[in-house]
């Protein structure tokens, strides 16, 4: 099998999509997913831009990634400066990551329009930058900004622009359509010429998706000898999104006899692509083609007779490949073996037809209907798991709780605080405190509560609080889903709660949070 490497920019171009955020430690989160998948290289943002991503390269120094590199990205240097004295160029360097990629201009329109610089002083530029940045990087990508375009109004500068590029250094040549317009009938006749230009000259795609035609692209470009495919997980990108890897890489891998992947890693696609709109807080494309929750759901009477007796009659592969699983959604049989490998990955070994399994999955689909997702929440799903075995345990009981915010002047913030009382064993606890905000009051009460029974939750704090609204009713009536990610520093997990209430779903993921830190500690002692 062909190689073909992935190039993953969701913490760069994704970024830019609408309502689509990131913090500096969701995108630590995500690379290290991402590397866990076997993606090549990992573009976590542009070191000159904004201090969110200086921030983040220096903190992902700190993780030993298995597979991906990490990528900067940045611009040609101002054409009124020289290389050396430009501040992003600079930037780049002082990221210190392993590959770095620069973009620089192939079309006429916006050498005069964007840069406002003449057609020579842009080869210089991409030229320069690209040698100034040679000797500091171990690895050196060049993009070509609009290339299709550029090409397709000025053939011979849009190829001066990669020979200069080729000139200076640079070891992947990745042809972009930027403004995502370009058919597959021009990304074939473009990269055509370009091969002949150029034989020995290493290539890549980066596509949008204004055409809707991203992964066609992008696979058309393979074909034509791309070695090299850039792209976001699940389409995100500026205006309509870039070419999305969730669909790419599978394709390339089961239809086009490409390697992109570790042969294992395929099936961790889907919960790759969820975990990553859980963190961004935005609602998964349940239609998404491979990975999508209703990509291989089957709901018409003859669809459903027929897939049960093969499901090659409407499936064009097996789901189980990209991490998916079939859906028959008049009456759902399916999911006992989900449910299985699932307890495998904790280490709980359940068969097909064990009643725990199929407990848990009815359990499942009963939570899942109220609004409840584990993508992003294991913790929650794994104390689910040991309670249908009947291993959990009751590490404290609730008897009430209070939580008052009040405002007494518009020119002060709320005060909130909260007070609770639990058992533990035989011993009640009382307790009241402040906090910045309702939830954080009841987080701190709980934890005053239970410090002195279980001193290991001092080194337990939540590391991120996330709270969505649910399709159903409208306005203060909907439901809401809040999402938790709790550390101790060595591990982090992530535990999910649903309500009306935004209190009780909070309630909910506490003491999910704080029951797996309990569990986790208590294996822990037991491998000692």
């Amino acid at each position: 099998m062909h190689e073909v490497k992935i190039y993953d920019t969701t913490l760069r171009d994704g970024t830019q999509a609408e309502d689509f955020s990131l913090s500096l430690e969701d995108k630590i989160r995500i690379t290290l997913k991402l590397d866990d998948l076997g993606i090549h290289f990992v573009e976590g943002g542009w070191p000159g831009s904004n201090p969110k991503d200086v921030a983040y390269f220096d903190e992902i120094r700190n993780y030993q990634l298995k597979t991906a590199r990490v990528a900067a990205f940045g611009a040609t240097h101002h054409h009124t400066k020289s290389a050396e004295a430009d501040e992003n160029l600079k930037a780049l360097v002082a990221a210190r990551t392993p590959v770095v990629t620069i973009f620089g201009k192939s079309w006429t329109v916006h050498v005069r329009d964007a840069l406002h610089t003449t057609l020579d002083r842009n080869l210089e530029l991409i030229r320069d930058s690209l040698a100034f940045l040679r000797p500091h990087v171990e690895t050196l990508f060049y993009d070509a900004e609009h290339f299709f375009d550029g090409f397709h109004e000025n053939p011979e500068y849009a190829l001066a622009t990669l020979g200069k590029a080729l000139e200076a250094g640079a070891e992947c040549l990745v042809l972009c359509d930027t403004n995502g317009g370009s058919l597959p009938q021009r990304i074939r006749e473009t990269m055509r010429v370009v091969r002949e230009r150029y034989p020995e000259a290493p290539l890549g795609i980066h596509v949008h998706n204004d055409g809707d035609l991203a992964v066609a692209n992008s696979l058309t470009a393979v074909e034509m000898g791309a070695l090299q495919v850039q792209g976001t997980m699940n389409g995100v990108g500026e205006r309509c999104g870039n070419a999305n890897l969730c669909s790419i890489i599978p394709n390339l891998c089961l239809k086009m006899g490409f390697q992109c992947l570790p042969p294992d890693n395929l099936k961790k696609l889907r919960p790759v692509s969820r975990y990553i709109m859980e963190l961004a807080n935005m609602p998964p494309n349940r239609y998404q083609p491979f990975v999508g929750r209703s990509a291989f759901a089957h709901k018409g009477g003859v669809h459903i007779s027929a897939v049960e007796k093969n499901p090659l009659t409407y499936e064009h592969m097996e789901p189980e490949l990209v991490g998916n699983r079939r859906r028959i959604l008049v009456s759902d049989l399916s999911g006992r073996a989900t449910i299985k490998r699932k307890a495998e990955d904790y280490g709980l070994n359940l068969s097909k037809s064990d009643p725990v399994a199929m407990q848990v999955l009815e359990e499942l689909k009963d939570l899942e209907n109220q609004g409840f997702q584990f993508e992003a929440a294991e913790a929650s799903f794994e104390l689910l798991i040991n309670k249908a075995m009947g291993r959990s345990k009751r590490y404290f009981e609730l008897v009430g709780f209070r939580v008052i915010d009040q405002k007494t002047r518009d020119d002060q913030p709320p005060i909130a605080e909260a007070t609770i009382r639990v058992k533990v064993g035989g011993s009640e606890e009382h307790t009241a405190a402040l906090g910045k905000g309702p939830v954080n009051a009841l987080d701190n009460a709980l934890r005053k509560a239970l410090d002195k029974f279980y001193p290991e939750l001092k080194g337990m704090e939540l590391s991120d609080y996330k709270v969505r609204v649910l399709p159903g009713r409208d306005g203060t009536a909907a439901k809401v889903r809040v999402l938790i990610e709790s550390t101790d520093g060595a591990d982090q997990w992530g535990t999910v709660g649903v309500s009306h209430d935004i209190i009780e779903a909070s309630w909910q993921a506490l003491v999910d949070s704080i029951n797996y830190k309990m569990y986790k500690s208590e294996q822990q002692q037991c491998k000692c």
